[in-house]
């Protein structure tokens, strides 16, 4: 296979990856050369690809490709590399809308007053629950908070 950049094979493997559900490790990235093998490669997978820049030309080439995965599995696990890097950047964004936790948490009393008011009939019973993290009492405010609606 050909490639127009260095930049497409990695988009193309990060596809892949994410698809089969298994990871890799790089071992080698150069601007000419970009070499990665499966994270579970010589126990459970042979997978690895080896892709170069082709002399004189303004393509890349894979030289080396083991085929697929031997390790595949149904779902892609919490630890992946490109898994993470998205859950990272979901909680950021979340965080830049509607604040962090913390302040999410402070603002349930107004939210729940403003549901009463656009929906008269409603009647909204809430409080907190001290959160422990074993024994200790980690922050009462910081709690699980219970709620009861009832509509007439």
């Amino acid at each position: 296979m050909k490639f127009s950049s260095r930049k497409a094979v990695i988009k193309a493997m990060k596809d892949y990856t994410i698809r089969r559900g298994v990871d890799y490790r790089v071992h080698e990235s150069e601007p000419t050369t970009f070499y990665a093998k499966c994270i579970q490669y010589s126990t459970d997978c042979d997978w690895l690809i080896r892709m170069s820049k082709m002399s004189r030309k303004y393509c890349r080439e894979i030289k080396r490709y083991n085929g697929s995965h031997t390790c595949t599995r149904a779902t892609i696990s919490q630890d992946h590399s490109n898994y993470r890097k998205a859950w990272l950047a979901k909680q950021k964004t979340v965080e830049s809308i509607f604040g962090g936790w913390e302040a999410s948490y402070k603002t349930l009393p107004i939210r729940f007053e403003a549901m009463c008011h656009n929906e008269l009939s409603a009647v909204v019973h809430f409080g907190t629950m001290p959160a422990y993290q074993g024994d200790d009492l980690v922050d009462e405010l910081l709690g699980l908070i219970t709620v009861g609606v009832e509509e007439d």
